[in-house]
């Protein structure tokens, strides 16, 4: 049973800065030069409360999360935020143009959504439901932010089946209250909705629905553990709902058009012996393998790709100067899939680690977890660039997961591997916010 509700979110005072200087990627996405450019761009930027800089003399008393919390209180003492007057929901739609490389879609899209909190679940309730494990220190990392602001500045992005009636409901002629276009070329414009028959007709029809988290896994265990620990610091029993119980989420009809998963590509770097000879006579025991043109460009390596996966798994090898096919699994691979089901075996990525990374490169999942030998690449141009100078020693290309693969494994109470999804585009962060006190 999914819970939705309505807040008072906190947004940028547009009469005090500039939506475009102040919204940002999700904390996971933005890189040292994104956060210095973000710092750049206004002292009330959201990366300095989402990713602030660490300096060398933090402690327990003044350190990244102590200054987060108070830029947060300044900004809404100051006027820099400003809290709605209204409990409401917000329509947010994305349009954006599909990144070099990926085919299959047309050239512009638009992606349909709203924002609104929603009640945390433990997976074991059966309404919210993952699909990507989670690591430890960015847990922990989010944690502290949480304890020390006491607030959520980005959304979890939850999937549902809604058949487009949701999207209908909220539809509007309006101008938006907010419209940014991000560095990635994407417009976002979010719509504040808070007509109480709308906002009833929405949550009547989220009601008995499933929920897949598609980003946000870190973030939503997170808000899970703070719930928690403010459970057991109020001890009322009175069994009542508190800010803490909720958590702002942004749902995207998986019904609707706009879902967009790119390929996460695997870079091979630092094996103390690495050879190319003896990776292409071992992969033939376990894939059909064929040498392409070593010169093959971003574009030619997503179709051949997409051509390759009728036939099942197909990755993409490449170092500087040699490329392989990788296709049409073969059994000799069987035995390491002991105790994986066969959803997780007809993933692409599962095939990629167990037997090029785990057994033909000795790469152990602990290895691959803490990114020892293996780096991760959304742009196949990138990939490509790093493996032809030397940078990695070899590059594995992929074709995306496709949306039935998440929803089927989450569903099944199974995970993908780290970085198996990339979903296309991510949602900004600082549209709104939603503070516990």
């Amino acid at each position: 049973m999914a819970q939705i509700y309505p807040f008072k979110a906190w947004r940028y005072n547009p009469e005090r800065v500039a939506i475009q200087q102040v919204v940002t990627q999700p904390y996971d996405k933005i890189t040292p030069e994104m956060q210095a450019k973000y710092y750049e761009s206004s002292p009330y930027n959201l990366v300095r409360i989402i990713l602030g800089k660490r300096l060398p003399e933090d402690g327990k008393t003044e350190n990244v999360y102590t200054r987060a919390a108070a830029s947060f209180q300044n900004w809404r003492q100051t006027g820099i935020l400003q809290r709605d007057t209204e409990p409401s929901i917000h329509r947010y739609s994305q349009t954006f143009t599909i990144p070099e490389g990926i085919t299959g879609h047309p050239a512009r899209i638009e992606r349909q959504a709203f924002i609104a909190l929603g009640r945390i679940e433990d997976y074991s309730a059966g309404v919210i439901f993952r699909h990507e494990q989670t690591l430890a220190k960015p847990r922990a990392d989010r944690l502290d932010l949480l304890r020390a602001s006491r607030a959520h500045f980005g959304q979890i992005f939850m999937l549902y089946n809604g058949a487009g009636k949701v999207d209908a409901a909220l539809e509007s002629q309006a101008d938006p209250d907010i419209e940014v276009t991000d560095e990635y070329e994407v417009v976002h414009r979010v719509w504040r909705i808070s007509d109480a028959k709308v906002i009833a007709s929405v949550q009547t029809q989220m009601h008995d629905r499933k929920l897949v988290i598609a980003d946000g896994h870190h973030r939503y265990e997170t808000a899970i553990t703070y719930r928690n620990e403010r459970r057991a610091e109020a001890d009322t029993g009175s069994g009542r709902a508190a800010p803490y119980d909720s958590v702002m989420m942004t749902f995207v009809d998986m019904d609707r058009k706009g879902l967009v998963i790119l390929p996460t590509h695997r870079l091979v770097f630092g094996l103390p012996t690495f050879s190319i000879a003896e990776f292409q006579a071992e992969a033939q025991n376990f894939f059909t393998l064929e040498e392409v043109d070593a010169g093959i460009n971003a574009v030619g390596a997503a179709m051949m790709l997409l051509q390759a996966s009728q036939s099942g798994t197909a990755v993409l090898a490449v170092t500087s100067d040699q490329a392989f096919l990788l296709h049409t699994p073969k059994a000799a691979g069987t035995s390491l899939f002991s105790g994986i089901s066969p959803r997780q075996r007809a993933l692409d990525v599962v095939r990629l680690h167990k037997c090029l990374l785990n057994r033909i490169l000795k790469i152990s999942d602990e290895a691959i977890r803490d990114q020892e030998n293996v780096t991760y690449c959304r742009e196949a141009g990138e990939a490509l660039s790093q493996v032809r100078s030397g940078k990695v020693q070899i590059a594995f290309l992929m074709n995306p997961a496709r949306l039935e693969q998440v929803s089927d494994i989450a569903f099944a109470g199974e995970v993908m591997p780290q970085k198996s999804t990339d979903f296309y585009p991510k949602l900004l962060s600082g549209l709104a916010i939603y503070a516990l006190e």
